[in-house]
């Protein structure tokens, strides 16, 4: 034990450790990784078009070419348009002169009293620091003149030393974006060359020899970015064709240069919004007299990004990259401190592959854990956490959730009873403390009644008019066609508090199908047996949970069986993960007696019963 305590321990050194050479490598090494990443980006953007163009007969080489060239003209057009508009832009600024001036005198009379007030304070402080320096003043009050700075060694001249400016500095500044350009262009082309070279390389480093796991790694991943991107497109299109129609209805100048940008911008996450929005409310100052203009500029950006931020983009890339919205957020810190400007371009796209690698290398799951948009717990583990964690209205609300979508039988199946298996596993393993056992059981009780209400009004509410008479007349009916009202069921736990629970949930499901069913507390084994005597039921039902049911369900049933050998009898071991075959040998069934693991499995064979057609073998989930 203590070896393996040790080696877990070294593991997790050994991941620590790891994490925090790859992060150094990726922060340093930004200089190449940085081009690469968005070369490969470009690449994966770019390679539907070369193949179709491929597929057009022209060679790679030209069709790479003539992709390319594309691009360039587009960029240099788009780029040219805009320049020639800010330039009319610039030119206009002059005749805006009046309208800023007005505004900043309208927000100066505002606080102009306070302001006057704070600068006169301040002029007033500054004289009197100024005589109050030592020797401004003479023995008789006359006013001495303070030397000059630099004509004593009393009031020394500070001399600072400017070196001569570097004109290649200044080039490098200039041609820096350029030649980062450059490098990610040559890249793309390379990669585009050779893809698939390079995508039998990546197989082979990652796949080590599983080729079906690492092909669909890279599928899933390569189809997730480029849904992403296209997704994305499709966005901010959208949302710059919007601002310009409405800008230009607002009557801003250059509408469409500023659609232009809040589309190219917003591919920033969560600061491009809120830049392509700076420039068209300063403009809507400047050029009109009131304020309207500008709170409705305002207002349109707030309104939309709101919109398309909350409701559109998380339906859209939350069912297509599978990526929560807070991984999204932190991914963009985490790149944009990492690799800056680029990072944040490429924050979305780098942590959907690390979310695809979680879920296929099992020593990467937690990216997928800890980034993905997949539930990691169940909602019966939902459900008794939040039981132990004493929140019955969150616990409530999750039954409730499912109730939406299954009905009360499958609710009770893969939520409720899975639930109290779990409290069952951790109360044999000394867990569970006896006043955490009662609140689970109880709260559990609480709560199957309320949705048991919660199920009759819907059924009521949904019933057609026509449909309408008594409840006790229908069920009487139904009852009477089917024998039901011959046959009387009793459920009894096999030994603890989530048996009974169990039990109540059968007798609820049986009582709404028509069954006289009801259910017994839990008790000593005799007292058990004396209310099998007095109430004398058609079937006994023994309800078992495991992990460990299987003894005390079969000490139960030879008790019953020896006192009432004519009784049937049939024993649920809830959820029994074993061998079905091997527990009832082990539970010496009698001749048509009969053992289940499911509600739906018990509930049937109770019909079949009721209807004097006792199934001969046990029926299958």
């Amino acid at each position: 034990m203590k070896k393996r305590v040790v080696s877990g321990e070294n593991s997790t050194l050994v991941g620590i450790v790891t994490a925090v050479v790859v992060v150094a490598t990726l922060y340093f090494a930004k200089v190449i990784f940085i081009p690469l990443a968005l070369a490969l980006l470009f690449s994966l953007l770019l390679t539907p078009v070369v193949s179709f163009l491929e597929r057009m007969h022209f060679h790679r080489l030209l069709a790479i070419f003539i992709v390319v060239v594309a691009l360039a003209g587009l960029a240099t057009l788009a780029g040219w348009k805009a320049s020639q508009q800010f330039v009319d832009l610039t030119s206009e600024l002059p005749t805006f002169k009046t309208t800023i001036l007005e505004k900043v005198r309208v927000l100066r009379g505002s606080s102009g009293q306070s302001f006057n007030q704070a600068t006169a304070a301040v002029n007033d402080l500054e004289k009197e620091v100024a005589t109050a320096t030592p020797g401004a003043t003479a023995a008789d009050g006359t006013k001495k003149i303070s030397p000059a700075l630099g004509s004593s060694a009393s009031r020394p001249m500070t001399v600072e030393v400017v070196p001569p400016a570097n004109p290649l500095q200044s080039v490098e500044t200039m041609l820096g974006p350029v030649a980062n350009g450059s490098v990610v262009l040559i890249f793309t082309i390379f990669i585009l060359v050779g893809r698939e070279d390079l995508r039998n390389r990546l197989i082979r480093l990652a796949g080590g020899g599983r080729l079906n796991i690492i092909t669909q790694a890279m599928d899933d991943a390569v189809g997730r970015i480029n849904r992403y991107l296209f997704l994305q497109l499709l966005v901010n299109s959208g949302y710059g064709l919007l601002i310009g129609i409405a800008l230009h209805f607002i009557g801003i100048p250059n509408a469409a240069l500023w659609g232009c940008s809040a589309t190219i911008l917003r591919f920033l996450p969560y600061v491009g919004a809120p830049l392509s929005a700076l420039m068209p409310i300063l403009l809507s100052l400047a050029v009109f007299p009131g304020w309207g203009h500008a709170l409705a500029t305002a207002g349109l950006y707030l309104v939309l990004e709101v919109i398309v931020a909350n409701a559109v983009e998380p339906f859209l890339y939350g069912t297509h990259i599978g990526l929560s919205p807070l991984a999204i957020l932190v991914a963009a810190v985490f790149w944009t401190l990492i690799w800056g400007f680029a990072g944040l371009v490429l924050a979305t796209p780098l942590t959907v592959c690390l979310v695809v690698m979680g879920r296929y290398i099992p020593s990467l799951k937690f990216f997928n854990i800890l980034l993905g948009d997949e539930p990691v717990l169940p909602p019966h583990a939902q459900y008794y956490q939040r039981l132990l964690a004493a929140d019955q209205t969150e616990a409530k609300h999750i039954l409730e959730q499912s109730l939406h979508e299954k009905s009360l039988e499958d609710v009770y199946t893969s939520v409720l009873i899975p639930a109290l298996g779990l409290a069952e596993q951790d109360r044999h393993r000394n867990e569970l403390d006896e006043e955490t056992q009662d609140f689970i059981y109880q709260s559990t009780r609480d709560i199957v009644e309320e949705l048991v209400e919660l199920e009759s009004e819907h059924e009521a509410k949904t019933k057609a008019p026509d449909d309408k008479q008594p409840e006790s007349s229908a069920t009487s009916d139904k009852s009477k066609m089917l024998g039901i009202d011959k046959l009387e069921v009793l459920c009894i736990p096999a030994r603890d508090e989530a048996d009974e629970v169990v039990a109540t949930l059968l007798s609820q499901l049986l009582e709404r199908k028509g069954y006289a069913a009801q259910s017994i507390p839990i008790g000593s084994t005799a007292e058990m047996l004396s209310k099998i005597t007095e109430r004398a039921p058609s079937v006994v039902c023994i309800s078992a949970l495991p992990p460990f049911a299987l003894g005390h369900a079969r000490a139960l049933y030879a008790r019953i069986r020896a006192q009432s050998p004519e009784l049937h009898l049939v024993i649920s071991l809830w959820h029994y993960d074993g061998d079905s075959a091997r527990a009832a040998a082990r539970l010496k069934l009698a001749d048509g007696h009969r053992m289940f693991t499911t509600l739906s499995e018990t509930i049937q064979h109770i019909a079949f019963r009721a209807q004097n057609r006792q199934p001969d073998r046990p029926l299958s989930s």
